[in-house]
């Protein structure tokens, strides 16, 4: 299909969205627009972030909205405020030829009572989140019993984030004959239940494979020592003076660690993470997106809808531990056509890790050596002499000091002349890089251990907890379909936090253990007293309280006494949640 005018949008619709540039529509708009504008069925769309997905379900609710009626007829549901307030930006840009058509955000972090006061006034369509979204419905300020429409955007986020319940009860207020949208990056079983739940018979669309990344979108990794990483990580950024992207970490600490080693050595960088201020966060964001900054340090829980264009690079600083993570990471470049890199700084140690993501998205990874001084000291060479080629000269603001400054190099030579100015800019990394190591020597992982004592055990499950965070312990396992995502909703589902760091998360066969931020650790105790997973009570509880979170007793180092102990506790509680259940 070549135009949107195939596509049965109506004149109104059309003018705005070539205002826009709008060309010609993406697969998943090209499927999806025809049989929203045809029908009431409910859809299941699949396709990557950054592929249209907004224009693919706003158009046709647009179109379909009765501006006469002031009530509201659609609710759109997303994970983050970042993204509603886009999804709205966007909306009301398609709908600028429609004077009487009202779109309202609502979302946490912002005045309730404002965002009540626009509800009020009469609103066609809300953009929420579910949280906030739901609050108002209990307020009975948002009213949704006459809606037409409902659209679940970013679902497996939204499940991630543990707004499985908030979904629910959203979705029980809602009239039996709306129509039901839901649209996702990935397919998890959880996406599965809900459109079994609260859908009829659901068309699925799919623009592309379930699960795989963009086909512009490069993915490729470097490995390196653990020690080295945040030096291969300025050489990367180095070696690509044009790089525009967002280099992701594990937690608020790893976040704000490489944030301020990056400023303090003069790269133009910020960080976005859980402690920030609404205000704070709008700043870094602005910035960024105007391009003043060139590299963005972010968590995944941060950077949830973000919606940023012209991305050249996303770079994991560590792979997360779910694969579907990775997936809308690297989503984020290569977005309307473009080409953009995903690339991944390893340990060998990762190497499974790797393996694990190339199965799922069907890509293999291609590796790259770390450049070199010598490599990232030619770049810088020729970035340096394109900028001065294309600088424009503004001859009213310069002529007043060109006589000084002709008299001051006039004994200079064209040859002299060139070599002494560019070496301004490049004796600065000729002097970093002299000497520089060469990244690429990884030993093996073996080689890194310290020696083992004599007559000491040890196991590769014996760890050391970050300093700062508390491993904890729960009664539920791989044999409850528990993974790395659903331990994260679950969190954030009884804790109602959004912001909590977590760290390692070790998922055995009846139980687990994970690390939290230690100031949510009773805040996490407390909500899993009465919480349950598939119909099982969870117990969860310090891993060790007796000692140190640095160190943590891990089953490995238990005394033959201790195992026996645990072993014993851990049959009466599933005794207990036996009865419960039955």
């Amino acid at each position: 299909m070549n135009n949107f005018e195939e596509l049965n949008l109506n004149a109104e619709l059309i003018s705005a969205i070539t205002e826009l540039g709008f060309v010609k529509p993406t697969p998943i708009q090209e499927l999806v627009i025809p049989v929203l504008l045809d029908s009431n069925r409910d859809l299941v769309g699949l396709a990557q972030t950054g592929t249209g997905k907004t224009a693919a379900f706003g158009l046709p609710m647009i179109q379909k909205t009765d501006t006469s009626i002031k009530q509201t007829q659609g609710i759109i549901l997303s994970p983050t405020r970042e993204l509603c307030i886009q999804i709205t930006k966007d909306l009301k840009s398609y709908s600028k030829n429609y004077k009487n058509l009202r779109v309202t955000a609502v979302y946490g972090g912002s005045s309730i009572e404002t965002q009540i006061s626009e509800l009020q006034k009469g609103t066609h369509i809300v953009v929420g989140t579910p949280g906030r979204t739901l609050d108002l419905i209990k307020r009975k300020k948002l009213n949704i019993s006459k809606i037409n429409t409902v659209v679940l955007d970013e679902a497996d986020e939204m499940l991630s984030m543990g707004f499985k319940e908030d979904l629910n009860s959203i979705l029980e207020t809602t009239p039996e004959s709306k129509q039901t949208l839901l649209f996702s990056a990935t397919m998890p079983a959880e996406i599965s239940r809900i459109s079994a739940k609260f859908m009829k018979n659901p068309l699925e669309i799919s623009a592309g494979d379930k699960n795989v990344t963009a086909v512009n979108v490069k993915h490729i990794y470097y490995e390196v020592q653990a020690r080295d990483r945040y030096e291969a990580l300025k050489r990367i950024a180095d070696v690509n003076p044009k790089i525009y992207g967002i280099i992701f970490c594990r937690t608020r600490r790893e976040t704000k660690e490489i944030a301020d080693k990056l400023i303090q050595d003069g790269y133009n960088a910020d960080a976005l993470h859980g402690d920030l201020s609404q205000a704070q966060r709008d700043s870094v964001m602005g910035k960024f997106r105007s391009k003043h900054l060139q590299l963005l340090v972010a968590t995944d829980v941060a950077a949830r809808g973000l919606d940023v264009d012209d991305l050249t690079h996303i770079i994991n600083y560590n792979l997360p531990d779910e694969n579907d993570v990775y997936i809308h990471r690297s989503g984020r470049t290569g977005r309307a056509g473009k080409s953009g890199i995903s690339l991944s700084i390893l340990h060998m140690r990762e190497k499974h890790k790797l393996r694990a993501v190339e199965k799922m998205i069907g890509r293999k990874f291609d590796k790259l050596l770390v450049p070199s001084g010598k490599e990232i000291c030619e770049k810088q060479l020729f970035k340096l002499v394109e900028n001065v080629e294309k600088v424009e000269i503004d001859e009213s603001q310069i002529a007043p000091f060109l006589d000084v400054i002709y008299k001051k190099l006039e004994w200079l030579n064209r040859e002299d002349l060139i070599k002494k100015f560019v070496s301004v800019e490049f004796n600065r990394f000729l002097s970093y890089y002299k000497g520089a190591k060469d990244l690429n020597q990884v030993c093996d992982p073996r080689e890194e251990r310290k020696p083992r004592q004599p007559k000491e055990r040890r196991d590769r499950s014996e760890r050391q907890t970050e300093f700062g965070f508390s491993r904890l312990f729960i009664n539920l396992g791989s044999s409850t379909n528990l993974n790395p995502s659903s331990l994260i909703g679950l969190i954030n589902q009884y804790t109602r936090e959004r912001n909590i760091d977590i760290g390692r998360i070790e998922i055995m066969k009846n139980f687990s253990f994970f690390e939290v931020d230690s100031s949510f650790e009773k805040i996490i105790l407390k909500a899993f007293k009465d919480a349950s997973f598939n119909d099982i009570p969870i117990v969860a509880e310090l891993a060790n309280p007796k000692q140190s979170i640095q160190n943590t007793k891990t089953p490995s180092n238990f005394t033959r006494k201790e195992n026996f102990k645990r072993k014993e506790n851990f049959s009466k509680r599933k005794k207990i949640g036996k009865k419960r259940r039955d």
